[in-house]
């Protein structure tokens, strides 16, 4: 009987209680590095395993399959996410791919108000202010900024985090609306009081716009300068979502000029934003880096999850999160 534990190759290292289960399993080469692996790196280092653990910014297509092998049964990714794996190639090889939903809903919908809350009263601006020595007395107009008690969300997706989100508006009796082209399909609970409509309806009343929209070929850059045209004067943009999914040059005329308030974003494109990105250079833009599920309990779930998805591919099973179930119906 062959005792030996399958290769993987984790591109990155995940938290302890996932890392745990893959050890106990599996023999695990594992990029110790901080920033993504070259591609030159993962084509090398992928040779002859049977799983992968990868992460959002590693892009996999069919070039890294082959550079695996035959032997490659399963791909896991810590992410919901899958825009960066060729899902078309890796069902046509049968190979089951992989990801984290629902854990990081709360986590990403409390991130995204804390960043409308943040872009809506100027928060980070106000820290500059004051660590720049600029506060000198109470001013009856300093530093003003947009009412969020009783505003207008329009949330664009809305799937779990975008019903996550309106949750948290209820609290601060936000009017809600939303629009969503698989809304026909989904169950919206009643007590959520959100209103379906149309994508120029909800652009032309809402004061706020959160994008929770996955990354597709229908909403690549789908905030651009036609559709922030039609956005309230004043309107702040919240993306948690994909960085893609916003022209990063509109955004940045629409904030400079004032056509927008001001956003709050946790995804840009490309990641890292470039330190002369012309986003940068602007007061009314709160950035983060990509920290929305963030939280500590949500990453060592993930890295559970993820771990249980690339145990479960090495041993043949059905993944208990899987990105592209249509791989188990093939002949």
């Amino acid at each position: 009987m062959n005792l030996e534990k399958p290769r993987v190759f984790i591109t990155r290292h995940v938290l302890p209680a996932g890392l745990a289960l893959i050890l106990a399993d599996c023999q695990a080469d594992i990029w110790e590095g901080e920033l993504p692996l070259p591609r030159e790196d993962l084509l090398q280092r992928i040779k002859g395993v049977a799983g992968l653990l990868s992460m959002l910014s590693d892009h996999i297509d069919g070039e890294v399959m082959d550079a695996a092998g035959p032997g490659l049964k399963v791909i896991s990714t810590y992410a919901v996410g899958v825009d960066n794996i060729d899902l078309v190639e890796t069902t046509r090889r049968g190979i089951p791919v992989g990801h984290t939903p629902d854990v990081l809903t709360d986590a990403t919908a409390d991130f995204a108000f804390a960043l409308l809350m943040a872009a809506a009263r100027r928060v980070v601006e106000a820290d500059r202010y004051v660590h720049a020595g600029h506060w000198q007395t109470w001013g009856p107009s300093t530093l003003l900024g947009a009412e969020v008690h009783g505003a207008t969300l329009g949330i664009v997706g809305f799937g779990r985090i975008g019903q996550a989100v309106a949750r948290r508006a209820s609290g601060f009796a936000m009017r809600v609306l939303y629009h969503d082209h698989q809304a026909d399909s989904r169950t919206i609970p009643a007590d959520l009081h959100a209103e379906p409509v149309d994508l120029d309806t909800l652009l032309g009343e809402s004061d706020f716009v959160s994008l929770h929209v996955p990354l597709t070929e229908q909403t690549l850059r789908l905030f651009d300068a036609h559709i922030f045209a039609k956005m309230k004067s004043g309107a702040i943009l919240i993306n948690t979502a994909r960085g893609a999914v916003v022209d990063q040059l509109a955004l940045y005329e629409a904030l400079f000029s004032g056509k927008l308030a001001a956003a709050g974003i946790d995804v840009c494109d490309p990641e890292p934003l470039p330190m002369d990105s012309p986003l940068l250079t602007l007061k009314n833009l709160v950035i983060a880096p990509h920290i929305a599920s963030a939280g500590k309990k949500t990453r060592e779930r993930m890295s559970v999850m993820a771990a249980e998805n690339l145990l479960a591919g090495l041993r043949g099973e059905k993944l208990p999160h899987c990105a592209n179930p249509q791989v188990y119906q093939r002949g």
